[in-house]
């Protein structure tokens, strides 16, 4: 896309599990194919603060999740879809 200016790879989306709701805008908006929907492993469940839990119990566990980082372009069209501003982008050495 002709607005992504950085480098496959640079940059990748980092989610909040505390915030992410599931309702995938960020899966759709994306050109890259970076995320998908998934559920959240029981072992990362226990690291949720109460609100976190609650979101998590009643949307099923199911998150988005960055599955393809090394294909991201910063193009920040998922930080600005995410509604419950659950996403941002970090240099790839600070994941």
């Amino acid at each position: 896309m002709a607005h992504c200016k950085i480098p496959a790879g640079v940059f990748v989306p980092v989610i909040d599990p505390n915030k992410c709701e599931a309702k995938g805008p960020c899966i759709n908006v994306c050109p890259y194919g970076v995320f998908e929907l998934g559920k959240l492993a029981k072992e990362k469940r226990k690291d949720l603060h109460l609100i976190g839990k609650i979101k998590g119990f009643v949307h099923g566990w199911q998150q988005a999740q960055v599955v393809q980082p090394d294909l991201c372009q910063a193009c920040n069209l998922c930080v600005k879809a995410c509604p419950e501003q659950a996403i941002r982008l970090v240099p790839a050495k600070q994941k």
